[in-house]
Parts: structure tokens; sequence; C-alpha cells
């Protein structure tokens, strides 16, 4: 017991009257210490090959054996494209073709050569291969690479440059200034949303500067991890993360001002106010990060590493930010007092809110008829799923960018005029042979010396050995490659790489199906052959995609499970509640996809959508139900099942909504962005948000725990209370005595002794003022052993209708309420 108090000491420390400054100094003194590294962060971003690419996949392993052939910098080729239409290149087009080649020699990698031109069998392209080296200045050559090749072209002569360096610069500027770019955006958008659900112009403003310590100690946090404990960070991760942390920060810090300003309304003493509040909502905000970041976490199964990377950086995110949002945000709250919330201040003794609100009114509704309510609800949104069957999964390069690129432009060139896969063959990287070592060592430099490319081919494949001229071979033979390049050898003698030029694009179904007839072939082969490459690599995220979804999603849904079972106390309710959440994620995909085929133009999704979106719909849409169903089993503890429905409702109708609505548009950012995978990902997480929000949260969990009944608890202790009490133990939503006595100008009603004979009811409360408007409903009950309130006078039972309660929630049996004698 001492270690609990002292737990609970510290957890409401943030609203202490002496404690708050700590608190504050010591995140100011956090944020001063942590800024240089939060800045370091771009620094540990993966951007290398393999950061995209499943672990243990062969294409990835063939990424780092080919660091071996030109030390530590891997030779990545660009593919410089000239056309003309008409009739075809001119004498002035080779020219200048030739002209290029020389100046492009600048860039080339120590020991590479430009090759001859190439003419297309139509006559009407040409094209260059430079390769390049990965060092520092990787990018500027690229770009000065088109700059030469754009500069002084023949009238109608178009160029373009691509390959594989091309694709890789123009994917690297899709995310320079990203996280910068989205901090701004959603930093905006959510102080927007902040300042229209407030109303006010000073309360918004603590929120965001919460979160804006959120996330410095994400970043900070995120780099020393990826520093000292390899956790995997990639630029695409990175920038998700900030999303995420302002997203799942405003949302605790909804929920916590909301309990917070209720009670304001009960104490005068606003450090009583926010202890009570962090004790109340705690829970709950502890059980939502805790699921999020767990849901998050167990992405860390996937083989994809980009998914791993977000998983865990994800997971690091939502720690912090519930960091900051319960111990700076309230310590802000109780520093700047009521006078934050101004011009609609909460004054103690005050009413909280009232029971006529559109809340209740969709309580009422449910409770007449919540079968059919939660029948139409899951009918709805089983149409919406419909559309999800049909989903098609895959894009190709072209279609992976919002504008097309030149890279991109570059390779539709080549598909019209030379076979698709010139511009970017797949690699076979093979053992060489070793029974003669010094003899491969000596052909192979006298391959480096040879005068004629002939020579130089006769040199490379005497050097390989007969198991790579084995292996050429059957290449050569294997349907859908186009040709097979001459050999290369690493440093060391010990491998060799040779180009196989596919006769489709390297990113189309056709290509990747070659590659597995491919790899089929030369798997029984002596030297251990692999196959690499930009078609190897799409066709090993493909396979591992389809692993991660049957891999990651039930220990996903598993763990959720746990956490609600521990949270609620119960079997039935986690059940209910994980059942609806997976039913609005397919409900989510199927109006998504009728997005992205009908308004947006998408040929398809990115692969890894269905299990990104599932993560976060699963771990953020089970956020609102854990909101809704902690209220609706606290109310029931002093009110029955079926006014603790409705009362929960009712009191987390408005904040709910509010987080929902900023949730859902701080990952709308994402449909600005160039890249599609993060615009289909913010659109999805974005509808999948508001159909909680609206439809589950609001209708469908209401329904289902009004229409199953106390049951819902089942094994707990509520499953054998009654839907309704007929004699409630106590008033549900009177403040304990003395600390609430009436104010100044306060109803007198509110605070009338209890008559002899008369039994304890709750408090009525007139319409919400304008500063109630997103504030959530009636507060539960006093806690056990505290001094009964104030009963309701006579005038308050004027007007009732038959059947409903003092509230004016329909009873569950239509019956008037049961009186009892003193």
């Amino acid at each position: 017991m001492p270690a609990r108090s002292a737990l609970r000491r510290l957890a409401t420390a943030p609203g202490g009257s002496r404690t708050k400054w700590l608190v504050l100094a010591g995140w100011l003194l956090l944020a001063l210490a942590l800024g240089p590294l939060a800045g370091k962060l771009g620094e540990v971003e993966d951007t290398g090959p393999n950061a995209f690419l499943p672990r243990g996949a062969e294409s990835a392993e063939v990424n780092t054996l080919l660091e071996r052939f030109r030390g530590k910098d891997e030779i990545i080729p660009a593919v410089a494209v000239y056309t003309r239409d008409g009739s075809g290149t001119t004498r002035r087009d080779a020219a200048k073709v030739r002209a290029d080649r020389r100046a492009f020699a600048d860039h080339v990698a120590p020991g590479e050569r430009i090759g001859a031109p190439a003419t297309a069998g139509d006559g009407r392209a040409l094209m260059l291969v430079v390769p390049l080296a990965s060092a520092d200045g990787f990018g500027d050559a690229v770009e000065e690479l088109r700059t030469v090749a754009a500069a002084n072209a023949p009238p109608g002569l178009e160029t373009a440059v691509g390959g594989p360096a091309g694709s890789l610069i123009d994917s690297i500027e899709v995310f320079d200034d990203l996280d910068s770019t989205l901090m701004l955006a959603t930093g905006a958008v959510v102080a927007l949303l902040l300042l229209l659900t407030y109303r006010s112009p000073l309360l918004w403003l603590l929120p965001l500067l919460s979160v804006g310590f959120a996330a410095v100690l994400t970043q900070a946090a995120t780099y020393a991890l990826a520093t000292w404990a390899g956790l995997p960070v990639d630029p695409q991760s990175a920038g998700i993360l900030m999303v995420l942390v302002f997203g799942v920060g405003t949302d605790y810090a909804l929920l916590l001002i909301a309990r917070y300003r209720e009670e304001l309304h009960r104490h005068t003493d606003r450090h009583a106010a926010m202890r009570l509040a962090l004790r109340r909502s705690g829970p709950a905000i502890l059980a939502s990060a805790g699921t999020v970041a767990a849901g998050l976490a167990c992405l860390a199964l996937a083989d994809i590493n980009s998914s791993r990377s977000l998983g865990l950086v994800g997971a690091v995110g939502v720690v912090c930010a519930l960091l900051a949002m319960v111990t700076v945000l309230p310590a802000l709250l109780v520093v700047c007092g009521r006078r934050v919330f101004w011009p609609f201040v909460p004054r103690a003794g005050t009413p909280v809110g009232g029971q006529r609100t559109v809340w209740n009114r969709i309580g009422v509704r449910l409770a007449r008829r919540p079968r059919w309510s939660w029948l139409m609800s899951v009918g709805a949104t089983a149409v919406l799923a419909l559309s999800a069957t049909g989903i098609t999964t895959g894009l190709t390069q072209e279609e992976m960018y919002q504008d097309k690129p030149e890279s991109v432009v570059a390779q539709e060139r080549i598909s019209e005029h030379f076979p698709s896969g010139a511009s970017d063959p797949a690699t076979v990287v093979v053992e060489a042979d070793t029974a003669d070592a010094a003899d491969a060592a000596d052909a192979a430099d006298a391959a480096d010396a040879a005068d004629t490319a002939e020579a130089a081919e006769a040199g490379a494949a005497r050097a390989a050995g007969a198991t790579v001229e084995t292996v050429r071979r059957v290449a050569a033979d294997v349907p859908g490659v186009e040709s097979v390049g001459p050999a290369a050898r690493s440093t060391d003698g010990s491998l060799v790489s040779l180009p196989v030029v596919l006769a489709d694009a390297p990113d189309s179904p056709a290509a990747a199906h070659t590659v597995e007839k491919l790899r089929t072939a030369l798997d029984p082969l002596d030297g251990d052959p692999l196959v690499g490459g930009t078609t190897a690599e799409t066709l090993d995220s493909a396979q591992a995609a389809d692993r991660d979804l049957r891999t990651v999603i039930p220990v996903v849904l598993a763990v959720v499970l746990l956490v609600l079972i521990g949270l609620l106390r119960s079997l039935i309710a986690p059940l209910m509640l994980l059942a609806t959440v997976v039913l609005s994620y397919f409900g989510a995909l199927g109006a998504a996809d009728l997005v992205f085929e009908h308004l947006l133009g998408y040929a398809g999704v990115d692969r890894a959508l269905p299990l990104m979106g599932f993560v976060f719909l699963v771990a953020l849409g089970i956020d609102y139900n854990i909101f809704l169903m902690t209220r609706v089993r606290e109310e029931t503890l002093t009110g029955g099942h079926t006014r603790g429905v409705l009362t929960g409702l009712a009191s987390t109708g408005g904040v709910i909504t509010s987080a929902g609505i900023v949730l859902a548009a701080t990952f709308a950012v994402f449909a600005s962005m160039p890249l599609v995978t993060m615009a289909q990902l913010g659109v999805l997480v974005g509808i999948g948000v508001l159909l909680d929000t609206f439809l589950v949260r609001t209708v469908l969990v209401p329904a289902l725990a009004l229409d199953l009944g106390a049951r819902v608890w089942w094994p707990s202790r509520l499953a054998r209370t009654p839907r309704n009490p007929p004699h409630p133990a106590g008033p549900a939503h009177t403040p304990t005595a003395p600390e609430h006595a009436a104010q100044p100008g306060q109803h007198p009603g509110q605070q009338t002794a209890q008559q002899p004979g008369q039994h304890p009811g709750p408090r009525s409360a007139p319409d919400p003022g304008p500063d109630e408007a997103a504030a959530p409903g009636p507060e539960p009950g006093p806690a056990r052993g505290t001094a009964p309130g104030p009963a309701r006078g006579p005038a308050h039972d004027t007007g009732r209708r038959p059947g409903h309660d003092a509230d004016g929630f329909p009873r569950p049996d239509g019956t008037p309420p049961a009186r009892t004698r003193g």
C-alpha cells in the first residue's frame, strides 16, 4: 500500500501547488538538453538499398554482396535516353550523344567506363549507361548528368536521365525537408482545430506547446535508440512519427482537459480539480497509449524493414506523447488557472452540463431500439467492406508518385524503344571457381587491361570460371530473359556478378515472374547463385508483405485483447470491442478503395498499406472504445448498466468527437505528400478514424452494450447487477461535501437539503452553455463512504415522462421510477 500511495502521489504531482513548478522546470531543462539530439535525427535515417526491403531477403543479400565489388562504394548506373519522334534520330543527335558521353566521363566511378551508345531498333532513340559510385556527391552527379543532357539539345530531341541512380535520387528528394514540412502542416491543422474546439484565444496553445515538448523528446529518444541500440529508422517512418505524436498527443490532451473542466465545475481549488482529473482520466489515457504502443510494437515481427522501423519508432513516439500529456500539460493548465478557458470560464458550483444534448438524444434513441441500431450499423459497414474484396495491391514505379519524376519519364521512353528491362537489369551474384585462384586473378587483370570489348568479355569469362559460365547459359535460356551481360568480379576475386536484362519492365508482374523462374533454374547449380536487382526486390517485398499479414495481425489482436481484458476486467466487452474495430477496419479499407479508384485515380494500393492500416486503425480505433467503455464502467458502478451506457456516451461524446476529427485531420495531411504510399495511408487512417468516431463509438458499441445488457461485463461482478437499479445507491452526479458548497448565484434547487422520506436522486442540470459544447456530460458519483449529496426537490420531478427516469433516460421496462418510503 505505501508503494501504491507513492505512485498515486507521483501521478498527481503535475497538479500540485508546488510540484507543478518542478515539473515545468524539469521539462524545460530536458528540452534544452535534448534539443541538439533531436536535430540530429536525420543523420541516423537509413536511405540505403536495404532500408525498405525484407530482412533476410535474397535481393537484400545480393545488395550486401555487391559492396565487395568496388570497395565500400556501390556502383549505381544512371541511364540517359535520347528520343525523337517521327523519322528517327539524326546525325546532330548522334553528335550530341557522343559529346555528352565525353562530358559524363568526369562523373564515372573509378575503374568504370561508359559503353558505346545503344541505338533502338526503330531508330528513334539512343541510350547511354553511366556507372556512378554511391559516394558523397552522388546526388550532385545525377543532377549534373541531367543538366548536361538537357543543354544544347537539337530541336525536337527529348532527353531524360533515369535508371537506378535517377530513381534513387528522385525518391530521396521526396523525403527532403519532409519532416519539417509535415511538422509545420500538422501543427497548423492541430492549432486550427483546437481553436475551433475550445473557442478560446489561449487554451489551444497549451496542448500545442505540450505536443512540442513531446516531439522534442520523441526525436531525441529515437536518435539515441538508433545510435546506441540499433533502432531502424528510415525517412518514411520519421515523417509519419511526427504526425502520430501530434495526433495521439492532442487526443490525450482533449480527454484530460475535458475531465479537468468537469472537475473545475465541482471544485473551488484548481489543484484538487486537476488531481482528481488525473486520477480519473489517467487509467483510460494510460490504457489507450499502452494499446497503441503495443500494437505498433508488434510490427517488430514484420519482415519488411520499413514496417519494423515504423512500428518501433511509432511506439517510442506514443510513449513520449503520453509522458508529456500527463505531466507538462497538467502543470501548464494549473499554472494558468481558470482564466485560460476565457471567455467560457468554468465556475465552481455551476452545472457541468445538461442531459438534453445531442449525445443524450442519441442515447435515448439507441435505448429504444438497440438491436435494430447495431444491426443497421453492421450492415452499413459491411457494405463498405465489400469494396475491399476487389482491392488491387502493388504499385509500379510510375504509380508511386503523385507527380511523375524524370526517372519515371526515362523508364517510359526506354520501355517504348528498347527492351523494357535494359535500364535496370537483374543481377546474379555467384561464387567464382577457386581451383586456381592465381590463374583467375591473372585472367581478371587481363580483362581489365583489354583494348576491346570482346577481349574484355573473354578475359572476364576466363576469370569467372566454368561455374559462372554454366550460370550464364542457364540464365540465358530462361523465358523472359533478353540477354546476359559480361561478368564482373569482386575485389577479392571470390564473387562474380552477371547483369541479366529482362524483356519486361523491371516493376511489372511479368518481370517478377521471370525472376521467379530464373531463381528456380539457378537454384540447383553450384556456386550458390543469388538473384537481385529492382525486380527481385519488388518480388521479395510482395512475398514478405503477405507473410507479415499472416504473422503480425494475429499478434496485434491478441495484444489488444489482453489490454482490454485487464482494463475492463471482462471477457465479453473486450471481444465485442475488438470485433467492432476489425469490422471498422474492413469498412474503412473498402471506403478508401472507392476513394482511391474513383476520386484519386490510383491504379491500386501499396502492398504494405493493408498491414499498416490495420495496425494503425485497430490501435487508434480501440482508443475511443477505451475512452467510452472505461467511463461506462465507472458510471455502471453507481447507476446500473443502462444508465452507465447512456451517461458514458453523453459524458464522452463531445471530447471523443473532437479527438477523432483532430486525429483524422492530422493524418489527412499525408494526402498532400508527393509519395502515393503516404497519401494512401493518410486517407485510409483518416476515413477509419472518422468511421470509428461517428459510427462505431457513437452507435455500434453503445447499441451492442445496451442489447447485451450487464452480461457484457461477464465474468466480473458487474454482470450480476440489474440494468438500472430501482434504488440508486446515491446521487450519481453530486459532488461530495463540504468541498462543493453552493456558490454565490447558484440555483437553490441544486443544494436543497434532503427531505425525510425522499429518495436521493441524481442532480438535474440545465442545457449547457456555450462553453460546455465540447465538454463531457455528468460526472460519476462520489466514492464509497462519502456523504450523500442533496436530493432532488419536488420541482425537479414535474413534467417527467412516464417510463423515464429522473434524468430523462428511458427505463428498460418502461415503468415509472420506483419510490420508497423513508
